[in-house]
């Protein structure tokens, strides 16, 4: 579902996603408009879920995560306890960054991101014994070429 939104609205998006901590008075002038619309019209972006929150990006790397996996899972098991058993496991692993179920060859692509190899092999371990899994591929990316969480309003 899909909401409305003008041309205002796509501008106040767009400075949010570059920089969310920015003044209200800021993205007003930014954006062509005075403070209290502005905040009118994120108060009901809000409450409209198309912002979903406001957060802080870590550079992992800064912390001393070096390794990010791609991890693709195949599995022979489809029945509705595997899969609760399957996302529990996958959503309480802080490790995981990103989730997706897929269509086609692979069930589910997990984005890990790991102090090392040494680090991935734990997580590895861990997830496996929580959950029974026919095929685990895991793909070191060897350079992150582009990343960003902003869309393009």
């Amino acid at each position: 579902m899909s909401v409305r939104l003008d041309e205002i609205d796509r501008k106040i998006l767009a400075e949010l996603q570059q920089d969310a901590s920015r003044s209200l008075d800021e993205i007003a002038r930014r954006v062509g408009s005075s403070k209290t619309p502005v905040w009118n019209r994120i108060r009901k972006m809000k409450e409209a879920g198309v912002i979903d929150r406001q957060t802080v990006i870590v550079d992992p790397e800064a912390l001393g995560y070096e390794a990010c996996f791609f991890v693709l899972i195949r599995t022979s098991e489809h029945e509705a306890e595997w899969q609760r058993a399957f996302l529990r496991a996958v959503r309480e692993r802080p490790e995981v960054l990103e989730a997706h179920r897929l269509a086609g060859d692979i069930d589910y692509i997990l984005k890990v991101r790991v102090k090392n190899a040494r680090a991935y092999d734990a997580f590895y371990q861990a997830l496996i014994s929580e959950v029974r899994i026919y095929n685990v591929t895991a793909l070191l990316s060897m350079e992150e070429i582009k990343a960003t969480t902003i869309l393009p309003v």
